[in-house]
């Protein structure tokens, strides 16, 4: 990120002015904002339609081949002007469709009319159409560079073999188990966390990526990713957080460190802490091995190797994580990744000590759940919200579930997954919300110290603990339909529901997959190579990979708190905020459209 620093001058024109889009014509006041990839066929099919004339009823007729079909009337939704003042929302439900096939909507307020883009419909209709890309962005993502065979450790003479794993992003060729570590409360899990989810994705549902031809090669990629989390492992027992040389910055050295801001100042704070992507990669080496066992596909390592490093790592971040943290302090990032980490652990070795650390870090997540149904993120009372990963309490404790024999700690976890997502839809149902985008509550930060009270908004606020990073929240809406559909069939299953949950939970989680693929106000298709209509170049973006997908939409960058909406605003140095792409965001991605596929009511995957 904020890798290349040449201005794109046109390129916010092109884009904000837009265009015709395949297979329709857009009026000068009506917009059908639709997914543009893949709708179920037995789930929501909802488009929203924007309109800048007089408000009046409107109807809309589902094509297919041209020729109508289903029709309906469009729902007007309340009076919503944070995105621009002076539109009328509209709200065209097609659930009623339920046959196979590539359909366009046709909508008619007064005198004008639009089509939208095309869309599939069909049975596990995302993982059919993504699948493969998915998978296959991450090959593609390798990193493979030789020198990454000796790079130095920053602040010593000490060289070390840290080949493999996968670039970061479309512009940036470091590799991070996290970053932020500084500002303490944004730690995404990155190159960790897609090598679980790769294994994750596989044991969800084995028989249906082998049917698509895509077990070995999902089987090796998480493999790759387990082998380099082997050599990232130190004989002290810590991982190396990052391998990093200033976004490519001319003269930089790439070392193993840790950075501090948007200058990327070296440090010697390179010991991964548990937030900071150590106990995530515990969590995927520990499953690694179990996958390698049971396919008896081996990576460079053995399956006992990476078992073993896991238990080693595990007991060293036990021993010392406080120390590795940057404020000395454990916060909810430690919680749900180290009960991640213990409950793999604890699948892999059956030991009671690693369920009884899983026991006491789902506990302290069930005490930062407050009574309106937020997470706090430390010892006060600073919410928890994050860019990437806000599915992640839900994700790390219905793996918990899995393991706990007792009655009252389930129904604990139970309690806390159904009470969190109960919040996030009111969250989201308390201000007008045409495209049912999942807001968050949050509190601002500037030089360390928080400013103002709590807030409630749709987009991250740009005034933060990290002092410059805020991006579009591709991965955060993946996380979140991820955590509806895995924590509502762990709390509320519905044997024949959409997904298998109930019709709310099901409706939140096509909505953020929707937003991605093209039903949002810029129709973008963020998934790059799907859809009518990509992001566009830009050089601090770097490179565009099909499966990859953009940061993705933001609030305006002149709003503190980030209000309005913006993409791709520039000038090109900054463009990678919107339009680059990052492994978590497929990360999610995939893991999403795996739970998507599952049989309605299936248990969770072990």
């Amino acid at each position: 990120m904020l890798a290349k620093k040449k201005r794109f001058a046109a390129l916010t024109v092109a884009l904000m002015a837009g265009s015709a889009l395949a297979g329709g014509a857009w009026g000068a006041d009506l917009k059908v904002h639709l997914n543009q990839v893949a709708l179920e066929r037995d789930g929501p099919k909802v488009a929203v339609v924007e309109y800048s004339g007089p408000a009046s009823p409107g109807g809309f007729t589902v094509l297919k081949d041209g020729a109508p079909g289903l029709t309906g009337a469009l729902t007007p939704l309340p009076a919503f002007g944070e995105w621009g003042a002076g539109k009328q929302y509209y709200q065209a439900d097609f659930s009623g469709l339920e046959t196979d096939g590539t359909y366009q909507l046709k909508v008619a307020i007064g005198g004008d009319t639009a089509t939208s883009a095309p869309v599939k419909v069909a049975d596990d209709a995302l993982f059919a159409a993504t699948a493969s890309a998915l998978v296959n962005y991450f090959k593609l993502s390798r990193h493979t560079k030789p020198a990454d065979h000796k790079i130095r450790v920053y602040g010593t003479d000490r060289v070390v073999d840290v080949w493999g794993g996968w670039k970061d992003a479309g512009g940036d060729n470091g590799k991070y188990l996290s970053h932020l570590s500084y500002a303490n409360f944004f730690n995404p899990q990155q190159t960790s966390f897609t090598a679980w989810s790769l294994a994750k994705a596989h044991d969800m549902a084995p028989e249906r990526f082998r049917k698509a031809g895509l077990e070995q090669q999902l089987i090796e990629e998480a493999l790759w990713g387990a082998d380099y989390l082997h050599r990232l492992l130190s004989p002290e027992g810590y991982f190396y957080m990052t391998v990093f040389d200033r976004w490519a910055t001319p003269g930089a050295e790439r070392v193993v460190t840790g950075y501090v801001g948007v200058e990327g100042v070296y440090t010697e704070d390179y010991q991964a802490a548990a937030r900071e992507g150590g106990a995530v990669a515990v969590a995927a080496l520990a499953r690694a091995a179990r996958l390698s066992k049971a396919s008896g596909v081996n990576g460079v390592f053995p399956a006992e190797q990476y078992e073993a490093d896991a238990e080693r790592a595990f007991a060293h971040l036990q021993a010392n994580n406080r120390r590795y943290v940057d404020d000395g302090r454990e916060n909810i990032i430690d919680d749900y990744a180290l009960l991640l980490a213990a409950t793999e652990l604890f699948r892999s070795t059956g030991k009671p000590a690693y369920l009884d650390a899983a026991r006491r870090r789902a506990k302290a997540l069930e005490g930062r759940l407050t009574p309106e149904g937020w997470f706090r993120s430390d010892d006060g009372d600073r919410p928890f919200y994050h860019g990437a990963d806000a599915g992640f309490p839900v994700l790390a404790l219905g793996e918990y579930l899995d393991i706990e024999p007792d009655a009252a700690r389930v129904a604990a976890a139970k309690a806390v997954i159904a009470r969190s997502l109960a919040a996030q839809l009111a969250l989201n149902a308390k201000v007008a919300n045409p495209y049912d985008y999942p807001r968050q509550t949050f509190r601002m930060s500037k030089a360390g110290k928080p400013v103002g009270g709590r807030q409630e908004g749709f987009f991250m606020p740009h005034v933060n603990e990290t002092g410059y990073w805020w991006q579009g929240e591709s991965a955060r809406l993946a996380s979140l339909s991820y955590a509806a559909v895995v924590g509502g069939r762990a709390t509320d299953p519905q044997a024949g529901g959409t997904f298998g949950v109930a019709p709310d939970l099901a409706t939140f989680a096509q909505a953020n997959i929707d937003w991605t693929l093209g039903r949002n106000p810029y129709d973008l298709s963020l998934l790059y190579g799907f859809g009518a209509r990509n992001p566009p170049h830009a050089d601090s973006a770097g490179d565009m990979v099909a499966g990859g997908i953009s940061n993705g939409i933001t609030g305006a960058p002149d709003s503190d708190s980030g209000r309005g909406i913006a993409f791709a605003a520039g000038p090109d140095e900054q463009n990678w905020r919107w339009i680059e792409q990052w492994i978590p965001h497929t990360s999610w991605m995939l893991l999403a459209a795996t739970a998507m596929t599952q049989p309605a009511g299936a248990a969770p995957a072990k």
